[in-house]
């Protein structure tokens, strides 16, 4: 059987937002990026479509579900988020942070950090999960003693070799090495 063909993906600037530090979420000085409906989902399978292009891209460790309804980072490994279907309202930053509202088609990646919590989402919210190759992804609540250990593994994380979305010569890979 033939592969399936590498889904539509639209050449866009995503939008970046750069968190501060709050005391409990580190946050990261890496800007967080979001890719408004830049990928076309026309097919019976988004996720399928969402996870060919991560992959293709050289980002793997999948998964598909939602976001979390609680605050938390991830402290060794930076993360995209392709929205399948439905919506949802996910805070980003930490409590200071900032509310968005994920469509599908849009992707956020959020650098090594960055706080996350899904505020409310459609019934049918689907989200692919992706990871660039290296350490696994592991959840972390903020506390004291979390947030001091985030210090110290958030600057070794290393930067992604490629976009999740547009590859080697996507935003992401210059946006992050200008930040470093």
């Amino acid at each position: 059987m033939p592969a399936a063909p590498s889904p539509r993906v639209k050449t866009s600037e995503p939008l970046g937002i750069v968190f501060t530090d709050d005391g409990l979420v580190p946050n990261n000085p890496l800007p967080f990026l979001v890719y408004e409906a830049v990928i076309d989902l026309d097919s019976t399978d988004p996720a399928a479509d969402i996870e060919r292009m991560f992959a293709a891209n050289g980002w793997g460790d999948m998964w598909r579900n939602g976001v979390y309804d609680y605050l938390h980072y991830h402290a060794t490994v930076h993360e995209a988020l392709g929205v399948a279907s439905g919506t949802a309202r996910v805070r980003f930053g930490g409590d200071r942070g900032r509310e968005l509202e994920l469509r599908p088609g849009d992707v956020a990646i959020l650098p090594a950090g960055t706080g996350h919590q899904c505020i409310s989402a459609s019934s049918d919210f689907c989200i692919v999960g992706s990871y660039p190759p290296g350490p696994k992804m592991q959840i972390t609540r903020p506390t004291p003693e979390n947030h001091a250990r985030a210090l110290k593994t958030i600057p070794a994380v290393p930067l992604p070799a490629t976009d999740p979305v547009l590859g080697a010569g996507g935003p992401l890979t210059r946006l992050w090495h200008q930040a470093r």
